[in-house]
């Protein structure tokens, strides 16, 4: 009889405050998902949505839940009938567990433990960053991260950070089972020669340099940061522009700001095409990455991956991420201008040639492979099973 390990693992996946169209968090689970698919594996996602749904796509089956919409988010969903997911999980049997939500979903981790199925949480965010963008003060936050991060370490078999910067906030609490696993990037569709001349003198209207920030407009991702240091660059005398693509909760008064002090600034909405967005970045001059709370930075990869440079929070874990590629700021819109004018003195060919030479260092196969070495799961096996198609027993329509 063929054994989980010769035929291939089922490996179920979870994961809430996904995009209703885009994000990191999408990303990632669609490269991770592809990769696990292409080693051999079996991999099925369960993710909160309007409507039931099961789909097999590129990155494996993809099941949805009715999901209750989380108010104020702009459209963020949670999986909260915990029964219908257990008895969901008992049908696809899974080989491993890998879950991407540590507050509502953590309850898994007892679920693995009793029927012994080996199980990781993704660590996507900093819980201390988080909080701190919701105002709570700075003890509190730490207080109520280390708890919330001790639970967490507990209940997994391993816990996966996919920077050091993320892994700090385990280590305070002596968490031992936390394994280092980072993200990637699409080389292939992202790259500099993807720069649209004519695209960007649409976007400048005859500025001389181009910004773009593509990030959720929420406000733990701070996009407000970005008008901030293009105002600040235009009272220096730089002529300068900023593209902003994304939506979210913030997009309306965002775009009354802009209007109101005049700041030249294009609203692009969301980018459905992965394709269209980078061209953006590639077109751009300078991407600027305010988030404070972010692990990794995925659209930060991508810009550098496109030939562009980047700004980042210095309170996130993109910086050590950019190495020369770029630079970071600190939380006010005249530090993310000192850094834009700190990447404009370098030269043009420079800079962009050092930005993608650093995402080269950061394929997508590289962070499949470090993930299924986090889930003890073979690089490459023999084609999985894979259920048919409708939803099993458990997850009924």
């Amino acid at each position: 009889m063929s054994t989980a390990t010769e035929r291939g693992l089922r490996i179920v996946r979870l994961a809430n405050f996904v995009a209703p169209a885009s994000g990191g968090l999408r990303t990632a689970l669609r490269e991770l998902g592809a990769g696990y698919r292409a080693a051999g594996h079996d991999p099925v996602l369960i993710v909160p949505g309007e409507t039931v749904g099961d789909a097999a796509t590129a990155q494996g089956r993809v099941i949805t839940l009715p999901g209750r919409v989380l108010p104020g988010t702009g459209g963020y969903r949670v999986l909260t009938d915990r029964r219908r997911v257990a008895r969901l999980l008992a049908a696809l049997a899974p080989d491993r567990l890998e879950v991407s939500d540590r507050t509502t979903l953590r309850w898994t981790g007892e679920w693995a433990r009793q029927h012994r199925v080996p199980a990781v949480m993704v660590s996507h965010e900093s819980v201390d960053g988080v909080l701190a963008t919701w105002g709570l003060p700075g003890g509190l936050c730490r207080r109520a991260a280390d708890g919330l991060n001790l639970r967490t370490a507990h209940a997994y078999t391993r816990v996966v950070c996919t920077t050091e910067w993320a892994a700090r906030e385990f280590r305070r609490v002596g968490a031992r089972n936390v394994v280092r696993a980072p993200l990637g990037v699409d080389l292939r569709r992202c790259r500099p020669q993807l720069h649209d001349q004519a695209l960007y003198d649409e976007l400048t209207g005859g500025a001389r340099v181009l910004l773009a920030m593509c990030s959720r407009l929420s406000p733990e991702k701070r996009p407000g940061l970005a008008l901030d240091a293009l105002a600040d660059l235009r009272r220096r005398g730089t002529d300068a522009a900023l593209v902003v693509a994304g939506e979210g909760p913030l997009g309306a008064r965002l775009r009354a700001r802009a209007r109101t002090e005049g700041l030249p600034v294009v609203f692009t909405g969301h980018i459905g095409d992965p394709a269209d967005l980078a061209v953006l970045q590639a077109t751009a001059d300078i991407v600027l990455a305010p988030g404070p709370a972010e692990t990794f930075g995925l659209a930060a990869m991508e810009a550098l991956a496109c030939g562009t440079p980047v700004v980042a929070s210095s309170r996130s874990a993109v910086p050590p991420l950019l190495g020369r590629a770029g630079t970071e700021a600190d939380g006010d819109g005249r530090s993310f201008a000192e850094g834009v004018l700190r990447l404009l003195a370098r030269p043009a060919d420079a800079r962009r040639a050092a930005a993608r030479a650093r995402a080269e260092e950061f394929p997508w196969r590289a962070a499949v492979d470090a993930f299924l070495t986090a889930l003890d799961a073979p690089r490459h096996r023999a084609p999985a099973r894979v259920l048919p198609e409708g939803l099993p027993e458990g997850g009924e329509r």
